[in-house]
């Protein structure tokens, strides 16, 4: 078995961390915004920070926002978590949920086709 290492013990801190920060941000463009996951790096030098939106038309504008208070985040970041270094930040849009969407519809209409045929 492996061992959980310090990067995901530490990826996992960061992001529930992070989403109380987010939520306290005080952007009225910021819609609803869920921290899916936090990817850092071994060196724990550089974390991407993935996170789903909920209209699909507010991607690009939140991350702008997100990436235009990175260093607010980062702070804030640094106030909460006790580490040498607070690892420089990125932010993505989660495509995994998009993805599983996507994924089970094409299930769908196979199960239908064979319905389908069946009868």
């Amino acid at each position: 078995m492996l061992p959980y290492k310090r990067s995901q013990r530490v990826g996992d801190l960061i992001r529930e961390e992070m989403a109380e920060i987010i939520m306290k941000l005080k952007d009225p463009r910021i819609g609803f915004i869920t921290v899916t996951g936090v990817k850092i790096t071994e060196d724990l030098k550089l974390a991407t920070v993935y996170i789903s939106v909920l209209k699909q038309e507010e991607k690009e504008t939140t991350l702008e926002i997100l990436n235009a208070a990175k260093g607010f985040i980062r702070a804030e970041l640094a106030k909460r978590v006790r580490m040498k270094f607070i690892p420089a930040l990125t932010f993505r849009v989660d495509e995994s949920i998009e993805y599983g969407n996507k994924i089970e519809k094409l299930l769908k209409e196979i199960r239908s086709a064979r319905n389908e045929e069946q009868q």
